[in-house]
């Protein structure tokens, strides 16, 4: 989890302070947002017991779905702004699912995030029955409720502390808790992340472009891409035959030539594309300050 943590903070020391507070101001919307949910779910008896059923019905995988989901649209929020900084990056590209959750979804994912760390925290609470649950729980939030309602637009400075380490740290949970629950993008061998298949609207987005310069060859078929000729050109500026690239990006969601990888329709193949903006985000930033 400290490592995850790191990363991040790393990828948001490159911004700067105008796009740090369009940052925040983004998280405290969600974060306000969310926590409106909680307070209405804990404020309904009716609604947290459906709720807490509903919880009790899912799987494991459902359960780890439902959070990746969460983590999902964390991460867009992030990358988004972060990305915006750098003119020499790629384009960022627009999510190719939904990362949305519907109310009885967002209600079912925030209360099991809370109920993780009340039982790690504040494990008392919950050894109460079941009927004193909602209760225990609403008087364990009320503190946080309390606290970052108290922020409307905070200066630069105080944004880190109040804000940013917060949704950080929220970020980490959830990404450890999908690792948790066995769900960590790997395929089914365990020795490297899964292929997956670039998703449908990213490919028809793509850009025909025609080419002006001779000697260029496709690598996938290794011929060459005659001048004037409409290929497809990949965010990297990559280039390829169509009838070359579209079968590729069937199967898989990287460029052949460098590894950048596309959005995709899978859940954790997106955290993990993500992720890896992040990532590389934050390396280049310590290369050069070091």
């Amino acid at each position: 989890m400290e490592e995850t943590t790191a990363t991040i903070m790393a990828s948001l020391s490159t911004l700067t302070p105008s796009h740090l507070t369009h940052l925040t101001n983004s998280i405290l919307s969600s974060t306000r947002r969310h926590h409106r949910r909680l307070t209405f779910l804990l404020s309904s008896p009716t609604l947290f017991s459906l709720t807490l059923h509903h919880l009790h019905t899912l799987s494991l995988p459902q359960k780890s779905l439902l959070i990746s989901r969460h983590l999902l649209s964390s991460l867009h929020l992030l990358t988004r702004h972060i990305q915006s900084n750098y003119a020499t990056s790629p384009k960022p590209l627009p999510p190719p699912i939904s990362t949305s959750l519907t109310e009885r979804e967002l209600d079912a994912v925030l209360l099991l995030l809370m109920l993780c760390e009340t039982h790690k925290h504040n494990p008392e609470a919950l050894n109460a029955p079941f009927c004193n649950w909602r209760v225990n729980l609403r008087n364990v939030f009320s503190v946080t409720l309390l606290t970052v309602s108290s922020y409307s637009a905070p200066p630069l400075g105080a944004c880190l502390g109040s804000v940013l380490i917060p949704f950080v740290e929220m970020v980490s949970r959830c990404w450890r808790l999908v690792g948790v629950l066995g769900c960590d993008g790997r395929d089914e061998g365990g020795k490297g992340v899964k292929e997956v298949a670039a998703s449908a609207a990213t490919v028809v987005a793509l850009p025909a472009v025609e080419v002006s310069v001779g000697g260029r060859e496709c690598v996938i078929c290794k011929d060459e891409m005659r001048v004037g000729r409409d290929v497809c050109e990949l965010p990297c500026q990559h280039l390829f035959h169509w009838v070359c690239i579209l079968p590729w990006l069937g199967k898989r969601n990287t460029c052949p030539c460098c590894r950048f990888r596309l959005p995709s329709d899978d859940v954790f193949g997106e955290i993990q594309r993500l992720w890896e903006v992040l990532v590389k985000i934050g390396e280049k930033n310590y290369r050069m300050l070091n």
